[in-house]
């Protein structure tokens, strides 16, 4: 297993990161502290969250996932072993969002209160704010980072066009610039990061991170038709793949599982895990099984005929 650096930083991480925004929602906190032990002592590193996790829940006011880490992390003693990711910019109400100088700062604050910790590894936009100048948001994290409350900066959502423009800002004012990327990717959504983001990053040396490995849990094979939808959380999301690309692309996970002995889950993990722009996906499991199956794309190694197969299946 190898890990590979972040941007321009000396930060390493594993192949494989665990999206967190299950904690504090669907997985209580003794689950949550089995799952990340299992996850480290597997060799793996990074965690990535928002503060705005779980807010979509009703009865939540977000920050349930960062307080489900903090608390963690205190009882493990395991900071020091950990990358720890978290974003800023989502609403948390009509006052508190963005990406105003005066909102990071504040926000920082109060994840690093949540997360029980001294600094943030990555700090992420997680989402872009047209309203406020580019300066002004790279003028916090410059604050923040020379304050050693955070290490590097990441971006995650931007168009093509406004990631270029942080960048030739960050250039152009000696401001941090972002060394990291968050797109959708995966074997069915893959065409808005190959054709408009990639070019970006490869030329700015941005290390990818990537969300909706699975396409929401489609890829993992357990919906095959509208049936399989009615009792899921995820239905609504899941809908949009009932068609025939989406069996086009199942047919193929189900022949490179067969094959490799595995699951579709397990390879269309593996898949992204083997696009040499990807420098690690996100992943996220709510129950120690799905979190092995999960880890096991680690171990895949897919041969040319698989990745024909597979690319085929997800034009």
């Amino acid at each position: 297993m190898q890990n590979k650096k972040l941007g321009n930083s000396s930060i390493e991480i594993a192949p494989l990161v665990f999206g967190t925004n299950v904690f504090g929602w669907t997985t209580d906190q003794k689950m949550t502290a089995n799952l990340l032990d299992q996850f480290t002592d597997a060799g793996f590193n990074t965690l990535d969250t928002a503060d705005v996790y779980s807010k979509w829940v009703e009865g939540h006011e977000g920050g349930e996932s960062e307080l489900a880490i903090g608390k963690w992390l205190k009882e493990s003693g395991k900071r020091d072993k950990i990358i720890l990711a978290t974003k800023v910019g989502a609403e948390f109400s009509e006052t508190k969002k963005g990406l105003s100088k005066k909102y990071i700062i504040q926000a920082a604050e109060d994840s690093l209160k949540r997360l029980q910790t001294d600094y943030i590894d990555l700090y992420q936009s997680h989402y872009d704010d047209l309203s406020t100048p580019i300066e002004e948001t790279l003028e916090a994290y410059d604050s923040l980072i020379k304050a050693g409350k955070v290490r590097i900066i990441g971006a995650s959502n931007f168009t093509p066009e406004r990631l270029e423009q942080s960048l030739i800002t960050s250039k152009n004012n000696n401001l941090p610039a972002y060394q990291t990327f968050q797109p959708e990717y995966n074997l069915y959504d893959r065409h808005d990061f190959e054709d408009n983001i990639k070019p970006i990053t490869a030329k700015n040396n941005l290390s990818v991170i990537s969300y909706f490995s699975l396409a929401s849990g489609f890829l993992s094979g357990k919906y095959r038709d509208q049936s399989d939808l009615k009792d899921s959380k995820r239905g609504a999301f899941v809908e949009k793949y009932l068609n025939e690309k989406g069996f086009r692309i199942l047919k193929a996970l189900d022949t490179v599982a067969a094959k490799h002995h595995s699951v579709p889950g397990t390879i269309a993990l593996a898949w992204v895990m083997h696009q040499p722009e990807i420098a690690a996906p996100i992943v996220s499991a709510t129950n120690p099984e799905q979190l092995k199956e999960l880890i096991n794309a680690t171990t895949i190694q897919l041969d040319t005929e698989d990745l024909a197969l597979l690319n085929t299946a997800s034009l």
